[in-house]
Formats: C-alpha cells, structure tokens, sequence
C-alpha cells in the first residue's frame, strides 16, 4: 500500500473517531481491516481530529498490542501535518501522449522539391542538443528526476539553523519511542523507513543515513530494503562519494530483477562508475539495462520520442559519452566485437553519431553512420544511415560530399541492387521515396532555387529551368504525353503559391482536358486536394461555394476514375462532406455507392461510409436503416478499436428509437420486444440496462406482470450497480403487489428500505413491508420488520406508537403474553418521554396501554379476599387498594375520555370491590349470636362507605352523557348504578329527564370515604340505613365480590 494510502485512510479513520469513544467507534485493529479510503477527501481539520484521535486513544487505553501501531500512525500524522504525504519513493513512469493528428487526404503524387542540393533539409532531423554536457549529467543523475515525490532539499544541512517544527519533532521522538520499547513490534521496519525519510523531511540526512544503516543491518528481507539501498546510493552520490555509491545500488543489482529498483539502479551504478572515469565499466551497466529492457520486451524498434522516456534517452547519451571519452568511432566498433552485437546496435550508433553531429563533428558523425552501413549493408535502417549521411553534409555545407552520398545511396538501393534480395520493394516505400528523391533533386534543384525570397527576381529564370528539369525526370520515369506532367507542376506551383482556387482549375484541366494518360487520375486526385486546402482558407458565403466546388469535383473523379487508389477515400470525403452540409440523401447515396462499388476497399473507409448512413438515417428518422448501417460499421470495427463502443451505442440507439416510435403508437408489446432486443444485438451497450428497464416500462402499461418482472429481476442480476436498480426495486414491489404475491412484495419493499439513501423513503418501505407481511398473514416477518421498524424509525412518533400497538396486537394474539405486556410498556415509556413529538394520538395509544396493565392490576387487586387473621388480609387488601387506585388516577393525566371513563368505571369498581370484599370477608369464630350480630353491623357499617362512594363515582361517568360522550364504559357505570340503584337507575327513559338537567361535565377526582368512628362497643346502629335497602345492596355486593373473585 502507498504511504499516501495509508496517510489518507488514516484521516478518515482518525475523523470518525474524533466523534465517538473507542467502544462506540471501534477499535484499532478494527480500524486496520478497514479497506483504505483512497479518493482525495478534504475535510476541515481532518488531520488534526485523525491525530487528537490517535493521543486519546494512547492517553485512556492502557498498553497493547495495538499501542505502537497508534503510535507509529500519529507520527505519521506529525510529519504529513508539517511537510504533507512524504513520497513512497515508487518510480514514476509518464506514459507517452499520441499527439498526432489523424489526415483526411495525402498530399498528391509529385508533390514539388523544396530544397536546392546546398541547403538540403534533414530526412529524419537531428536532435537539437538544449543542455550542455554538465548539465546533462546534473540532470540526468539527479535525485530529485529518480523518486516520487522527494523531498524539495534532501540535502539542507543540520546546522541550517532551520527550527524544526514540534510535530516532526515529537513524531521523530515517538518513532524512536518505538523503537526502544516495543522492540519486537512487528513494523518496525516501517518505523525505521519512515524515520529515516522524517529526518530527510527536517534536513538531516546524516541522521536519515545512520538509520537506513540500521535498516539495512536489521531487515535485510524487509519489502522497503531496496529504496532504502538506493537512497543510500543517492546519499553517497551527491556527496560525490561514488564508489560508496557503486556498492549501494549493487546490492540492489545483487537483488535481480524483481527489485522495482533493478534497472534505476543499473542506471545510477552506471552513472557512479562513468562519474569514476570507468567508462567501459560504465558501458557494461548502461548496456545491462538496455539487455534488461529488452527482455520485458521493450521495442526499440518502436518510434522513439526522447520526452515519452527521459531514462531511456539519457542512457543513449551517457552511452555517446562513454564511447566518446573512450576515443570514438573506432571503439564502438571494437566494443560490440568484444562484447557481443546487439539488437538495438543501430541506436547505439546512431545516437553516437548524432552526439557528434551536435558537436559539428560532421566527418565523425558522417564515419559513425557510414561504419554501420559498411558492417550491416542489409540492415533495414542503413538507407535511412545513408540519407542521414546526406543530411549531415548537406547541413556541413558540403555539397560536393552531398552529390557524392546521393551517388552512393542510388547504386547501393537502385531498384536492380542487392540490397532488394533481402527487402520487399513494396513494403519499403520509404527507401524508395529515398531513391526517386536522389534521382530528382538535379530537377529539384532549380525549383528550390524558384522557392527562395532572396532570388525573388530569378523566379522566371529558375521556373523555366525547373520546366527543363522535370522534363529529363519524365525522361528517366517516363509518361505518355509531355504536358499533362508539365501542366500537372505548373499546378504545383499555383499550390505552393497557395492559390489553391486555380491550382485547382489546372489540376482539372490536367485531368478532364486532355486525352487519358498516366498521371490524369492524379491530376484529378490533385484537384480535389487542392480544392480542400482552398476549403481550409476559405471564409464566409465563399466556403459555401468551395465545398460545393470540392464536392462536385469529388464526385467527378470517383466517377471519371473508379479504378484510382484513393477513389474510394474521394467518395467517402464527399460523403462527409454532405453529412456536415446536411444533405442527407446525397450523403447517403454517396455512402453507398461507395460501399457497393469498393467492397474490397480498406475496411476502414466502409466503416467511415457505412457510419454516414448511421447517422443520416439517423436524423431523418429511418431507424431501420440506420439499424442495419450500425451493424455493419461494427462489423468492420475491430475488437479493440477505442470507437467500437461508441459504435455499439449508436446501433443500440437506432433500435431504441424504433422502440420510442412503437411507443408513441401505444403499441407497447412492439416497444419492449425492440427495447428488449438491444441485449442481444448490442449486449454491451450503455444504454442496455435503461432499455431493459423501459421495456418492463412498457409491460407495465399491458398489465403483464409476470414477464415485466422476469425482465426487471434479470436487469437487478445483470446491472446491480445502475442508477435504476433502487427503481427496479421498487417497481418489483408494486408489480408483485399487482400480482397478489404480496409476500414478495413485501420482501422487494425490505430490500428498497436496506438500499435506500433517502430516510424517508426507507421509513416508509420498511413500514410497508411490515404492513404487507401482516396482511398475507406472514407473520414471524411481519414481527420481524415491526421490530426492525421500530428500532430504526422512533419518529414519527405516531407511526412508531401504532407499529408498537400492532405488535402487541399480534403477540396478544398469539398469547406470547410477555412480549405483549412489553410492547405496552414500551408505548408508555415512548410517549411519556416523547416531549414536545407527543401528540394526542400517541397520547391515545399509550392511554390505552397503560390501561390494560392497571387493569391486571385491578384483577389482582379484586383476587384478594378477606380472611383471618382479618388485621393482616385488610392490610393488604388496602395496599393493593391504594396502589391500583393511584395507577388508575394516572390514567386521567391523558385526558383521553374514553381512558378517563375506564379509570373512572375501575375507580367505582375498586370502592364496590372492597366494600363487597368487607362483607363477605371471613368471620371469626367463637363469637355468640349476640356479638356475631354485632360484628356484622359493624361490618356493614363499615363495608356502606365504599359503596356509597363508588356510586358517586359511577355517576361521574354517567355526567359524561351530558357532554356528548358515550362510550362502553360509560354503560358501564350505567349498568353498575342500575344494579346498585334500580328505582333510579333500572329504567332507561327514567334517566333521560335527569341527564337534562346536569351541566357541562367537568371531570372530579373520587375521594377515600372516611371510616365512621363508633363507641367502644362498635358502630351506633340508629345511624344506619334500614335493613331492607341494607339487603337489597348486600345482595349486588355479594354478588360483585363473588364476580370480581
């Protein structure tokens, strides 16, 4: 992993834990496991939270195994704060750009020469030298070119005077801190490496070097040994200490090649030995890395472009270098005999003479190409040695040399020589460019002259020589007539004149208006290359008429010469044309005219046409067409051409648009069968998966649930990453639900709650889910997704209070009386401290939770009896009295009036309980008549009271009619009042006169009756009630003690 990788998810590490503690947030080793978080994040901070995070956790965790482990990564932290992410010191490679430009047309036949003999411009120019020779070996042997990201000043020395901040200070300490107590740490390899690259950071690299010594000594197997052997090499090599440094990167050597540092350390060896004036020693190390390269297959043969590849350029020049120092041409010939040829010898040489050349060593450089070709005369680069021979002298200033090279170069590759036993004449059309070249600058020569502004007043002469000069060519490469040619120059010198208008009108001339000879389809060809360069000048209204102009002529030569090389790229270029004019139905009769006419041509040039009628099909709305145009510009797409996905899209698009119009035609069965072709026909495509989902669109609309879903659950399994996978989800949900298999809806809207990024919609999916789960019934899912829901979602507090009720509905159901009893609490407990999110509905729910449970415990209240000894059951009976009716007050705090109206109905019963408990409570025994009668008095006297007051009680609910509330507990009391009180309450209508007469109903909280306080001897019995109303209550007493119980 890069140092920067560990850096930055170590911030982010570091972030998510500045918010929580380490239970909460995990622990290190946690942390560990984490994949890296590589994307460049940039939050405020982050660093400094990521290394407070790191001191607290080092501050309250007592010592571990993970102690040095945050150690090393706050130090870490220290030294990125300071100097930012230090460098993992991994060689850089830039890869090369391809800058060229691609040609719409080449240049026609016979273009005119542009040079006289004495001033010859270079076939393949030299390199132009931009640094001297110091310079170069500053630059090319430089720290700072070798590894990423290296520090600004490696080298500040340690009496700078430059403070060190206290963060790498600190972290320098904690890494040695490191070192010292945690010896066995299983980093300390990387606790090294980085402490010797902190110090480099605060410019001490002698302290940096004692400790990679250290490394070195300690983990010679460790995966950073071999950067910390090549900065070593760097330390001693910038200290000039360069045989120090020559063992340094042999070690790397040593190594082999799987060291990432093999060939930059034969590269450095290389430079430490030339820099010791060992120039064969040198030689030996440069050429290894050559060989080295060679054998991970480098092409040197490939075009070489000295930017794409600084190291590789560099090593050819310290090899002209070395060769140079060494005494020169000879050498190199000698070295290669001794040590072996090699394959890329050619840039050996060739980069020697060069560096000659450079040095205006002309004859030296001119030797170094000529021994070349002297030993390797059937190579395939010695023409191009020999014309550089000819460049050579021609920029010496050496002309007769340069006669002499042409003469040379024309008898060692004449069309007869030798060298064309070993070569295909047809696969060399530079070496023959070469050779008609030397033959015609003679020719040339006068028409160069005709080119220069300073002979401006000899232009006629030299026109007329030129003339003369052309004629002796055609002489030696015979045509069949004498003025087409001479008409076909004097057009190349309109053209070089940039009046490309009439040098066009001559071409045609040349062309249409003469008997057909030789160079007639040229001319025609020439024509129309001259017409495009008037194109490219050409402004305003007038560019309209020279592509009109161009066109036309196009036209004419691919019908005047349907045999001519480049007829077919004419055609196609007017094709093109056509399309930019959006002259669509030319375009696409020009497109296929070609394709019908050159079905050989290159495949290129049909695939250009075939995409023409793409896209003009395309924009006249022919979707058919352009369908069978895309599929055969894709046919003729190779593989891995960069544009065939481009090309699969198109034809993609062409059956989308037919599934569009199939669409609009409400002929929705058409539309998806074209929608879902696009898998089959362009599989790759990235309109693909939007074309599945619109084809499920339109299977939708024929209500044909079954294949929609097939469709939508393939494209989830093929495209599970898409923007329209969450939708997919979702319309799965609702077509299953379509489809009454609403568990599998239910299981779709699961999935749409896990994936869904906004709250609000996985709030609702999931509480869907439950919901549909509930009515299939299934329900363990459904208690399932209940639960999930209410642990996920506690608001809305509504919601979350209904959930809750539901699941105690459902486990009441399954009389999993505990859980059930549970969900009520919970609704207690959620709306009591819900605060200002209660609302009257919550209020509601838990009202009636709450109600439940103290009904339990008004049942457990009723089942106590009174018996003997009396004193200890009347205690408890009154405990358990005082604690169910204050539960029962606190339900009145809901000011929910059907609660009200139970608590005030449990209330009456609780006071008619005990008072029926009073007089059917156990006697004791051993009592005389006389005082058992007592007893009894006493009793009633006592049991008359409760009774009283749960009638008062009752009529509390009773008053509730007046206020318009009727509910079942309101009968309640009203049935309990009829049986306590029939003469007043017995008879329905007999109430309806009275309810009339009560006031608006405020609610009044029943209070305790006070016991009566008789004589010693018991209650004072004129004061009771006559014995007949007396018994007459008894009995409905009796009667509810023994129902309560």
């Amino acid at each position: 992993m890069h140092w920067r990788t560990i850096v930055l998810s170590l911030s982010c590490a570091g972030i998510a834990a500045c918010g929580s503690t380490v239970e909460q947030g995990g622990t290190l080793s946690e942390l560990e496991q984490l994949p890296p978080d590589v994307e460049d994040i940039h939050v405020a901070d982050s660093l400094e939270r990521a290394a407070e995070s790191y001191r607290r956790y080092l501050e309250e965790t007592s010592k571990s195994a993970m102690t040095p482990e945050a150690m090393r990564r706050l130090a870490d932290l220290q030294i990125e704060q300071a100097y930012g992410v230090m460098g993992s010191g991994e060689i850089v490679e830039v890869a090369a750009t391809d800058t060229a430009e691609p040609v719409d047309m080449v240049a026609p036949d016979a273009a005119a020469p542009t040079d006289r003999i004495v001033a010859h411009e270079a076939t393949s120019p030299a390199p132009v030298a931009t640094e001297s020779e110091q310079a170069f070996e500053d630059r090319a042997s430089s720290r700072e070119l070798l590894l990423a990201q290296a520090p600004a000043d490696p080298l500040l020395p340690e009496d700078s005077g430059m403070a060190v901040p206290a963060g790498p200070r600190e972290a320098i300490e904690m890494y040695w801190q490191i070192l010292e107590t945690y010896p066995n740490y299983e980093r300390n390899d990387q606790v090294l490496y980085q402490l010797s690259r902190a110090y480099d950071e605060i410019g001490n690299p002698d302290k940096a070097m004692e400790v990679m010594d250290r490394f070195v000594r300690e983990y010679p197997y460790s995966r950073y040994v071999d950067e910390v052997y090549f900065r070593r090499g760097e330390y001693w090599f910038v200290r000039k200490r360069f045989l120090d440094a020559e063992e340094s990167y042999d070690a790397i050597i040593r190594m082999g090649a799987s060291s990432d540092y093999y060939e930059l350390a034969l590269y450095k060896q290389g430079w430490a030995l030339y820099k010791q004036e060992l120039y064969e020693e040198a030689l030996h190390r440069y050429m290894a890395m050559l060989d080295f390269r060679q054998s991970i297959g480098y092409d040197f043969d490939a075009e070489y472009d000295e930017d794409d590849d600084h190291r590789l350029g560099d090593t050819f020049r310290v090899i002209s270098l070395s060769f140079s120092n060494l005494g020169g041409p000879d050498v190199l010939d000698a070295y290669f005999a001794s040590n072996g040829h090699r394959t890329y010898a050619d840039k050996i040489y060739g980069n020697l003479a060069e560096f000659y050349f450079e040095k205006l060593r002309y004859e030296d450089a001119a030797s170094v190409y000529k021994s070349f070709v002297r030993l390797n005369p059937y190579h395939r680069v010695s023409p191009h040695f020999g014309m550089r021979v000819v460049d050579i002298y021609a920029e010496a200033g050496f002309p007769r040399l340069v006669v002499e090279a042409k003469k040379d170069f024309a008898s060692r590759y004449a069309v007869d020589a030798e060298y064309w036993n070993f070569f295909v004449k047809g696969d060399s059309p530079e070496v023959i460019g070469f050779l008609k070249q030397n033959l015609t600058d003679l020719a040339g020569h006068y028409h160069a002259l005709y080119q220069e502004e300073a002979l401006f007043d000899e232009k006629p002469a030299n026109f007329s020589e030129a003339l003369q000069w052309y004629s002796q060519f055609l002489d030696s490469f015979p045509a069949d007539e004498e003025s087409p040619p001479i008409n076909y120059q004097l057009a190349d010198l309109l053209l070089e004149n940039e009046d490309f208008g009439r040098a066009a009108m001559e071409y045609e001339r040349t062309a249409y208006n003469y008997d057909a000879h030789e160079k007639s389809s040229a001319a025609g060809y020439a024509a129309v290359y001259a017409y495009r360069q008037e194109l490219e000048v050409a402004t305003g209204a007038r560019q309209r008429e020279v592509k009109e102009a161009t066109v036309d002529s196009a036209l004419k030569f691919a019908a005047t010469f349907p045999e001519h090389d480049e007829a077919p790229v004419v055609l196609g270029a007017a094709a093109d044309d056509l399309y930019e004019m959006k002259d669509f139905p030319r375009a696409i009769e020009s497109a296929h005219t070609l394709v019908a006419r050159y079905p050989a041509s290159d495949p290129e040039l049909r695939r250009s046409a075939w995409a023409v009628v793409a896209h003009s099909s395309i924009d006249i709305a022919e979707y058919q067409d352009a369908e069978l145009a895309y599929a055969n510009v894709l046919q003729l797409t190779p593989e891995d051409d960069e544009s065939r996905p481009a090309v699969i899209d198109g034809l993609a698009a062409a059956i989308y648009k037919q599934a569009e119009q199939a669409n609009l035609l409400e002929d929705y069965r058409a539309a998806a069968g074209h929608f879902l072709r696009i898998k089959s026909v362009a599989p790759t495509s990235t309109i693909r998966s939007s074309a599945e989902y619109d084809a499920a669109a339109a299977l939708m609309k024929l209500e044909d649930w079954g294949e929609a879903s097939g469709v939508l659950e393939e494209f989830r399994t093929s495209h599970p990453e898409h923007e329209l996978s969450t939708d997919a989800t979702k319309q799965l949900a609702f077509i299953y639900r379509k489809d009454g298999q609403t568990a599998r809806s239910a299981a779709e809207h699961e999935r749409i709650a896990a994936e869904a990024t906004d709250i609000e919609l996985g709030r609702e999916a999931l509480l869907l889910a439950a919901e549909l789960y509930d009515e299939v019934p299934v329900v363990d899912d459904a208690i399932r997704v209940y639960e999930q829901y209410v642990d996920a979602y506690p608001r809305p507090l509504d919601i979350a209070m209904e959930t809750r009720h539901r699941l105690s509905e459902i486990y009441h159901a399954q009389s999993d009386y505990e859980r059930y009893l549970e969900k009520l609490n919970e609704m207690i407990e959620e709306d009591r401290d819900a605060g200002s999110d209660r609302t009257d509905r919550s209020r509601f729910l838990a009202s009636k939770a709450a109600l439940v449970l103290v009904e339990r415990e008004y049942q457990q209240f009723a089942r106590l009896e009174l018996s003997q000894p009396f004193e200890d059951s009347l205690a408890l009976k009154q405990s358990s009295m005082d604690k169910t009716l204050a539960s029962l007050e606190g339900l009145v705090s809901y000011e929910v009036a059907e609660v009200t109206a139970a608590a005030t109905y449990y209330i009456a019963q609780v006071y008619l309980n005990f008072s029926a408990s009073l007089l059917v409570s156990e006697r004791p025994t051993g009592l005389s008549a006389a005082e058992m009668n007592s007893y009894e008095l006493v009793i009633e006297e006592e049991a008359y009271p409760f009774e009283e007051q749960a009638i008062t009680v009752h009529e509390q609910n009773f008053e509730l009619l007046a206020a318009g509330v009727y509910n079942p507990w309101v009968q309640k009391s009203l049935d309990s009042l009829a049986g306590l009180m029939p003469g007043r309450y017995a008879k329905n209508e007999s109430s309806e006169g009275f309810v009339g007469t009560v006031g608006v109903y405020a609610y009044r909280m029943p209070i305790a009756p006070v016991s009566p306080v008789g004589d010693e001897d018991g209650v004072d019995v004129s004061k009771t009630e006559a014995p007949t109303a007396r018994e007459e209550r008894r009995v409905v007493l009796s009667s509810v003690a023994g129902d309560e119980q």
